[in-house]
C-alpha cells in the first residue's frame, strides 16, 4: 500500500495591480488581484496598462499544502470566498519593487506574517480549480482531533492557603499589598 504525500506543490503566478495613490504620502497603491495557477516564471514582467493603472505577473511562488494543516485549509474553504494569502515586503532591491516572499492557503500563516507588522500580506481570491485542488488534499488527510475535556484535581479548595501574599503583611485584608516602611 503506498503512503499519501504529506505535502503537494503547484507554481502559482501572482497578478499584482499598481495604480495612483489617493494621497501625497503614498505616491503608488499596489493590490495582489488575481493568481494563475501553473504559470511560468516572471519577475515583475508588465500584462497590461490602462492609463496610470499597470497589472504586472510581479512573481511565480510554489504554493505548497501540507498534511499537517488541512484544519487551516477547511477553515479557509468554510469561508464565504476561500483565498490565498500573498506576503509582500518592502525591500528596495534593484528594479524589484516589492518583493514576493511566499503564498499560502492557510489563513492562520498569513495571520501570523501580518501580525509582525514588517510585510505587506494580500489576500487573492481563489480559481474554482484552485478550490478543488486544496479541497481534495484537505478532505484525503484530514483528521478530526478529538476533544478531551481536562478533569480537575480532587484538592479542597476552601481550606487555608499557605505562602500567599507577603508575610510581613499584618492585616489579613489586602495580602497583595506592598509592604510599608515604618516612619520614625
Amino acid at each position: 500500500m503506498a503512503k499519501a504525500a504529506s505535502q503537494i506543490e503547484m507554481p502559482v503566478g501572482v497578478i499584482v495591480r499598481k495604480k495612483p495613490g489617493i494621497t501625497r504620502w503614498a505616491r503608488w497603491s499596489w493590490r495582489a488581484i488575481a493568481v494563475l495557477p501553473g504559470a511560468g516564471p516572471a519577475v515583475w514582467q508588465e500584462l497590461r496598462r490602462e492609463g496610470d493603472a499597470v497589472e504586472y505577473h510581479a512573481a511565480t511562488l510554489p504554493l505548497t499544502l501540507w498534511a499537517d494543516e488541512t484544519e487551516a485549509y477547511m477553515v479557509n474553504l468554510s469561508d464565504g470566498q476561500p483565498s490565498l494569502y500573498l506576503v509582500l515586503r518592502d525591500e528596495l532591491k534593484g528594479d524589484v519593487p516589492l518583493n514576493a516572499v511566499l503564498i499560502t492557503a492557510s489563513p492562520f500563516e498569513g495571520q501570523d506574517y501580518a501580525d509582525t507588522g514588517e510585510e505587506i500580506v494580500e489576500k487573492i481570491p481563489m480559481t474554482e480549480g484552485l478550490i478543488a485542488w486544496v479541497r481534495d488534499f484537505a478532505l484525503k488527510h484530514h483528521k478530526d482531533e478529538v476533544f478531551i475535556k481536562r478533569r480537575r484535581d480532587k484538592k479542597r479548595t476552601d481550606l487555608v492557603e499557605d505562602g500567599k501574599g507577603d508575610p510581613r503583611i499584618r492585616q489579613a485584608s489586602d495580602v497583595y499589598r506592598a509592604p510599608r516602611r515604618l516612619v520614625q
